[in-house]
């Protein structure tokens, strides 16, 4: 692994890991995962094979990222953040659901966080759920379906309470535009989504 910072008590057992980026003490990364460039993977993290971490990702403290889990290019996870990959967990040891979990196919359900979303620290994201680019899951919140690019939601089961900017503040919308106060940005509405209008376009 070419210019990858480990921490002497971290233990990474994947050479697929992306140049710059760092991983910090008590991580534990296992045979299968894959980790992209210049990402910080914080304290305590645990990322189980078949997991993926894009480029530009930041993973706090106290994570664990099960076998389908997918993070796209600049996910931002916040500390202790859950995720899940079965909906219907038993005990692989248990006999009477041994002939389930002989085959992934049964019960393994992916996750996917898009490019750029934020998911704040004590957010529980359901398996199977879609997270939108961009998106921004306030913290606690309980994600229970897919969420749509630059919305906010809150709650458990968390319920959109509006939209944020590409650079993470929230939008105020007069007559279906609106113009970012901290960045400039200009959106426009379009049924239950949101759109970026170019300087150029607007009208």
């Amino acid at each position: 692994m070419k210019n990858v910072f480990v921490h002497p008590t971290a233990q990474v057992e994947t050479v697929d890991v992306g140049e710059g980026t760092r991983i910090w003490a008590f991580a534990h990364v296992l045979p299968g995962a894959h980790v992209g460039k210049d990402c910080n993977i914080g304290d305590h993290c645990f990322i189980e094979g078949g997991a993926r971490v894009g480029d530009n990702a930041t993973v706090k403290n106290g994570n664990m990222l099960w076998e389908g889990v997918t993070l796209e290019e600049g996910v931002f996870v916040g500390p202790h953040v859950f995720f899940t990959n079965d909906l219907y967990p038993r005990s692989q040891r248990l006999p009477e659901v041994r002939n389930r979990y002989a085959s992934k196919e049964s019960w393994l359900v992916p996750t996917l966080v898009r490019r750029g979303a934020s998911l704040g620290a004590g957010a529980v994201i359901l398996a199977g759920v879609t997270v939108g680019e961009l998106t921004m899951v306030a913290a606690g919140a309980v994600v229970t379906k897919d969420v749509p690019p630059h919305a906010l939601v809150v709650g458990a089961p968390a319920r959109a309470r509006g939209w944020v900017c590409e650079c993470g503040r929230p939008l105020r919308f007069r007559h279906g535009d609106s113009t970012c106060q901290s960045c400039g940005a200009h959106f426009r509405e379009e049924g239950k989504e949101i759109r970026k209008i170019e300087a150029s376009r607007q009208g």
